[in-house]
C-alpha cells in the first residue's frame, strides 16, 4: 500500500480531478445534520462531521430502485446500465467503509450475488477520511474504526496535511492525475499519524464488551429483557433504515394500466416492521414486537457471526441517535450482559 501526503491548502485542487472518475457525493450539512449529497460548492463539504443521517449504503443499495421492466413486445429488460454509472464517494468514515465491506460479503461474495449492487460497487470510487468519535460512536469496540481495504484513497488528518493511503489502482490513477499535489511523507508525519490514531482510539466514550457475546445471547434467549424491549419498541424501523449493514428488502411489481407492461421495484424493508414476517394466508412468524427486536439483535450479534465470523454492527451510532425509546446496540448489549438494570419499569409503547 502506497502512502503519500497532501497539504490541506491543496485540497481544493485535489478534489477538482474527482469528477473525471464519476459524479461526486460528499458529506454536507443539512439543518443540524449531515447527508451524503452532490455539493454545489466545495466549501459546502464538511470534513469534520460526526455521522450522516443515512450511510453511503443508500447510494449502492438505493432505498427504492427499479431492477427491470417487462413488456410483451420487448420482453424483460434489466436496468444495469443505470447502476453502472461512475460515482465518487468522498469523505467516508472508516466504519461506513467497513459497512460496505460487510455488504460486499453478502451481495458480492455471498450465495446469491446481486448484479445491481455489484455494478454500483465496481463503478464507485471510495475516498475515506478519519473522524473524532463522539458519545455515540462505538466503532472502536466493533474493530471498525480502521480499515485496510474497501477504499481507493483514505485521508488521515495529521495537522496541516493529510496522510493519504492509496488502496487500489484506481486510487493510484487519482494520484497520477493530481500531479505534484501529493508528496512523500516524512518520519515525523508517520509519528504524528500514530500519535493521533492512538489518541482517537483512546477517546471513545463508549466501550462495549463483546467477549463471549454470542454465547451470552444464547443463554439469554428467553430473558425477560426482550419482553421489556418489545413493550417499548414503536416498530418504526428507523434503526434498520439508518444502519450501514441492514440489507433486507421487499420486491413488488408495478403494473401499468392494462396489466401488460410494468417494472419490478426493490425497496428497503425492516425486520422491526410487523409486515416483515407476514406471509400468504395471514401467518406472521414474528407477530409480537419482542420477537422482532430480539431477531434483529440476534442476527447482528449472533447469526452474522456464525456465518461471516464477525458481528454486522460497525458502531456508527446511528441507531443510538434515531431510536426514540433508547433501544440500540449499546443499551441492548449492556442489558443482556447485566451491566445495566434493564427497562422493565419504563412505560410501555402503545400497541
Amino acid at each position: 500500500m502506497k502512502i503519500l501526503k497532501l497539504a490541506k491548502k491543496n485540497l481544493d485542487l485535489f478534489v477538482s480531478v474527482l469528477p473525471a472518475f464519476g459524479e461526486v457525493y460528499a458529506p454536507i450539512k443539512r439543518g443540524n445534520s449531515f447527508v451524503f449529497d452532490k455539493p454545489g460548492l466545495w466549501s459546502d463539504v464538511q470534513m469534520n462531521y460526526t455521522r450522516t443521517i443515512l450511510p453511503p449504503k443508500k447510494l449502492l443499495l438505493p432505498p427504492c430502485e427499479a431492477t427491470f421492466t417487462f413488456d410483451p413486445n420487448k420482453g424483460y429488460q434489466d436496468l444495469l446500465n443505470e447502476a453502472s454509472k461512475p460515482m465518487v464517494l468522498f469523505g467516508v468514515h472508516a466504519y461506513d467503509i467497513y459497512g460496505l465491506n460487510i455488504l460486499d460479503r453478502v451481495f458480492v461474495q455471498g450465495k446469491y450475488p446481486d448484479p445491481y449492487y455489484i455494478a454500483r460497487r465496481r463503478a464507485t470510487t471510495i475516498i475515506g477520511v478519519d473522524f473524532v468519535p463522539d458519545d455515540k460512536h462505538a466503532a472502536g469496540s466493533m474493530n471498525a474504526d480502521f480499515v485496510d481495504q474497501g477504499f481507493d484513497l483514505f485521508l488521515s488528518d495529521i495537522g496541516d496535511e493529510y496522510l493519504v493511503l492509496v488502496g487500489t489502482s484506481r486510487g493510484d490513477d487519482i494520484v497520477v492525475m493530481s500531479g505534484c499535489l501529493l508528496q512523500t511523507p516524512t518520519q515525523d508525519d508517520f509519528a504524528e499519524y500514530k500519535r493521533r490514531s492512538k489518541n482517537r482510539h483512546e477517546s471513545y466514550k463508549v466501550q462495549l464488551d463483546l467477549e463471549g457475546l454470542p454465547e451470552i445471547l444464547e443463554m439469554e434467549y428467553h430473558s425477560k429483557a426482550w419482553d421489556d424491549f418489545g413493550k417499548r419498541c414503536l416498530s418504526c424501523g428507523s434503526c434498520s433504515m439508518v444502519c450501514p449493514t441492514c440489507y433486507c428488502f421487499d420486491v413488488k411489481d408495478e403494473v401499468d394500466l392494462g396489466g401488460r407492461t410494468g417494472k419490478r421495484i426493490r425497496t428497503w424493508d425492516s425486520c422491526l416492521l410487523r409486515t416483515h414476517a407476514l406471509v400468504a394466508g395471514g401467518e406472521n412468524f414474528r407477530e409480537d414486537r419482542a420477537s422482532r427486536v430480539k431477531h434483529r439483535f440476534y442476527h447482528k450479534q449472533r447469526g452474522f457471526v456464525a456465518e461471516y465470523g464477525r458481528p454486522s454492527c460497525v458502531g456508527c451510532g446511528r441507531c443510538v441517535e434515531v431510536c426514540p425509546v433508547d433501544i440500540n446496540i449499546i443499551s441492548v448489549i449492556e442489558t443482556i450482559r447485566g451491566e445495566r438494570d434493564g427497562i422493565a419499569s419504563s412505560a410501555p409503547a402503545s400497541a
